[in-house]
């Protein structure tokens, strides 16, 4: 993800063609801002980085400490929230802090991680929404295939983030620093052959890009929720439906709403973002572009809504999903304008209850077999003679669906045993 348009290009191209940087040569800085500015800036971006930060270490949290929440869909959210909350951190005041004057205080390193990291971040976080939504259709429209598997879901990340790193390489190879009359400039120096081989490389990079990480993931994302949509909201739920199927079938628009609503989300947040770097790279005369007045805060406009897609995601979980909710009132239960929350109802459980709780049904169930077992018959009462034969014991296998959509065999396991909630993890 390229900085700030003057420290990057601009000063790149001018360097190619002068050998100097205009004003720069007279130690003249032309970002500076008013302090006012500055700090209505700063509340804005620090607000966003701290909201961004806690809600999504939250998440990562609420999944990993309790087992119910531990499914396909839930560790792809994981993934997807280290990544925001890691481009937040580590990347978003950096940029902030360089966007608003111009001037690079972090040394040759960190320019290149800051150039490098935030491209690998948002790819990670774009095919961490594909891969739930290619997870969906499978769960949903073809539920009697095999499912991803606990070891099979962290080979797809893996696979994710070593795309990322590899797509995001050029950013770091090609990352320099340089010293100005009065301060320093963060740039990406790509690599000159002919006259205009820089130019082609870096356009053939920048929609490479955009492509890859934006409107390729966009397009495979809609097609899969515009399927999944028509088969869970198209028709109606049969009158005869038993109780257990329509919790499963809530269960799985209420999945699907929340993820169209990340995805719509992102989409409008990056959109200005790519919209601002197309422009700059396809424009006639991209000096006219960068001489404008204003264009510093246009830059910080676009920089903070890119950005800011952070930070909505913990905040769609905690409205659209009741467990997401429990796990955040139970996180903020000090703050006084957060409700209560049934933490146990919703069995957000530790290990060691569920398995408690499983072994507790088990007595259960092997106490009520033995009593009917043994149990004397009528007949047996009135003395009457009958033939000798073993008991039968009848079971059920039933064919069902998961609130998930996978297919699963249950066997006399009703609704209401743990046995049951083991299995049937996601809202």
């Amino acid at each position: 993800m390229d900085s700030l348009l003057n420290t990057t290009d601009y000063y790149s191209s001018v360097t190619a063609s002068n050998g100097s940087g205009l004003n720069d040569t007279e130690g003249y800085n032309q970002f500076v801002q008013p302090i006012w500015q500055i700090a209505l800036w700063t509340i804005a971006y620090c607000s966003m980085v701290c909201v961004s930060v806690i809600g999504n270490l939250v998440v990562i949290w609420i999944i990993l400490a309790h087992k119910r929440m531990r499914t396909v869909t839930n560790y792809f959210l994981v993934n997807l929230a280290f990544a925001e909350a890691s481009m937040s951190a580590f990347n978003t005041v950096i940029n902030f802090a360089y966007s608003v004057h111009n001037e690079w205080y972090f040394g040759l390193g960190y320019c290149r991680f800051h150039n490098f990291f935030p491209i690998a971040a948002v790819f990670t976080s774009i095919y961490s929404m594909t891969a739930i939504a290619l997870e969906r259709y499978m769960a949903i429209i073809h539920p009697l295939r095999q499912r991803l598997s606990s070891a099979e879901t962290r080979v797809v990340i893996g696979v994710i983030w070593v795309l990322a790193l590899l797509l995001a390489f050029p950013q770091y190879y090609y990352s320099a620093t340089d010293q100005l009359p009065g301060r320093t400039v963060c740039y990406i120096q790509w690599p000159e052959y002919t006259d205009d081989t820089a130019m082609d490389f870096k356009k053939m990079y920048s929609v490479s890009v955009v492509l890859l990480y934006y409107f390729l993931p966009l397009c495979i994302m809609g097609c899969a929720y515009l399927v999944v949509g028509l088969s869970l909201w198209a028709g109606t739920i049969p009158g005869d439906s038993t109780h257990r199927y329509r919790e499963q079938l809530i269960a799985k628009r209420k999945v699907v709403k929340m993820m169209i609503v990340v995805v719509c989300t992102f989409a409008v947040c990056w959109l200005p973002y790519h919209i601002y770097f197309l422009l700059q790279q396809f424009h006639p005369d991209p000096m006219q572009l960068f001489e404008w007045r204003y264009i510093q805060q246009v830059y910080l406009a676009v920089l903070w809504l890119a950005m800011s897609s952070t930070m909505y995601n913990p905040i769609i979980y905690c409205c659209l999903n009741d467990r997401f909710r429990a796990g955040f009132q139970k996180v903020f239960c000090w703050c006084p304008c957060v409700p209560a929350a049934s933490y146990e109802e919703l069995e957000l459980k530790s290990t060691r209850y569920l398995q408690t709780q499983v072994s507790v049904y088990r007595a259960s169930r092997m106490e009520t077999s033995l009593s009917t077992v043994l149990q004397p018959t009528k007949e047996e009462c009135c003395g009457a003679e009958q033939p000798a034969s073993p008991p039968i014991i009848q079971t059920t296998l039933e064919l069902t669906s998961t609130s998930n959509g996978s297919a699963s065999r249950s066997a006399l396991n009703p609704p209401d045993s743990p046995a049951y909630y083991g299995r049937h993890n996601m809202d």
